[in-house]
């Protein structure tokens, strides 16, 4: 049988009925937006994260832009950001009219090098934007403080540096709700977090148009709302958000011990990593995603262009170079299948197959 990179269905299945019963109350409600299941969800996901306050929006690129732009980031302003992650974080600055101004990775955590950040402050500085990648949290506190921290969260519900979650730890936070993620709707969901109540305020103006009464416009805003449906989903999945992570956490600790480690270098585990995905490194990844594919095995090599090298990005003035080990991470990084409920025969014929695959196991 064909082994997937990922498998949502197989996290959601459980839960069906209980799903198709909540989504037939929202359609007898009659009510579809900012209704009582976001305002319901809002809470629960903000007492959950332990920040001071919640905003669903309609996707993560729209959490980024949104709080941005309630942060007060435009023309003139720099945002210091990763290279080595998915267009959306370098392309919420550009949205904005400020530019993105890339920090190189730390080569064992993959996140923002803090040094790195540190030496590309400048007073144009108006944020800095580091991404939780794969799952594993970055310390807020160790990058410089130059400007407001905006975490983009979008891989790593439930993720924490010792007791507070991601989403608590910076001025804002963003997460995506998109399916494949470690809590996911039923399509497209954001969310804007922050301790900040004023910042909060000006988050829930500009997802409506820049209005408080659909009467009055204060702002030229977005019309960027978390629906009642999806909200009704995830209210269901953060009840178990823990628990798949827990599962994500168990299959990681798997294939460490399948001797996976004689073939790739694994990525380092601490207790806060949830996992998103399973990244390895391999100077042989063309070699093993060939054995995956002829054995059915889903695999991905995520960014394998890093956004300072990206064309719609080229008037920014990088060169192949600049970022020396987030270009490493480009060409080495590999995603294994991983999802909560993978067995260990799934994981088992992974191995196997890379350890088949493999010139440094057969050396």
């Amino acid at each position: 049988m064909p082994i997937p990179l990922t498998d949502v269905r197989a996290q959601y299945a459980p839960l069906l009925d209980e799903l198709k019963a909540r989504i037939a109350g929202v359609l007898d409600s009659g009510h579809f937006i900012l209704g009582p299941e976001v305002k319901a969800f809002e809470e629960e996901a903000a007492r959950f994260l332990g920040a001071g306050e919640a905003m669903g929006v309609a996707n993560g690129t729209d959490a980024l832009v949104i709080v941005l732009d309630a942060l007060g980031v435009g023309p003139g302003d720099e945002v210091i950001c990763p290279s080595f992650t998915f267009y959306a974080t370098a392309e919420s600055v550009a949205r904005r009219g400020a530019t993105p101004v890339f920090a190189d990775i730390d080569p064992v955590t993959l996140n923002l090098d803090p040094q790195s950040v540190a030496a590309n402050v400048t007073e144009r500085t108006k944020a800095i934007l580091p991404v939780h990648l794969f799952g594993r949290p970055l310390d807020v506190a160790a990058l410089p403080d130059a400007a407001p921290v905006v975490e983009d969260a979008a891989q790593a519900f439930g993720a924490a540096v010792g007791d507070r979650r991601v989403g608590s730890l910076g001025a804002a936070a963003t997460f995506s709700f998109y399916p494949t993620k470690n809590l996911f709707g039923l399509g497209d969901g954001g969310l804007v977090t922050t301790a900040e109540a004023e910042l909060g305020e000006r988050v829930r103006l500009l997802r409506f148009h820049g209005s408080r009464d659909k009467q009055t416009f204060e702002a030229v805003g977005y019309n960027s709302r978390l629906d009642e449906l999806q909200a009704a989903a995830l209210r269901i999945f953060l009840r178990h958000v823990d628990e798949w992570n827990a599962g994500r956490r168990a299959a990681a600790a798997r294939y460490a011990g399948l001797g996976l480690g004689e073939v790739c270098e694994l990525p380092a585990d601490e207790p806060g990593h949830v996992y998103h995905m399973y990244v390895v490194r391999t100077s042989e990844r063309e070699r093993l995603t060939a054995a995956l594919d002829q054995a059915d095995i889903g695999w991905a090599a995520y960014y394998t262009t890093p956004l300072h090298l990206q064309p719609a990005l080229a008037g920014l003035g990088y060169s192949e170079g600049d970022l020396p080990d987030t270009e490493r991470a480009a060409r080495e990084t590999l995603a294994l299948p991983l999802w909560p409920a993978i067995t260990r025969e799934q994981q088992e014929r992974v191995v196997e197959c890379l350890r088949a695959a493999s010139s440094v196991k057969a050396a």
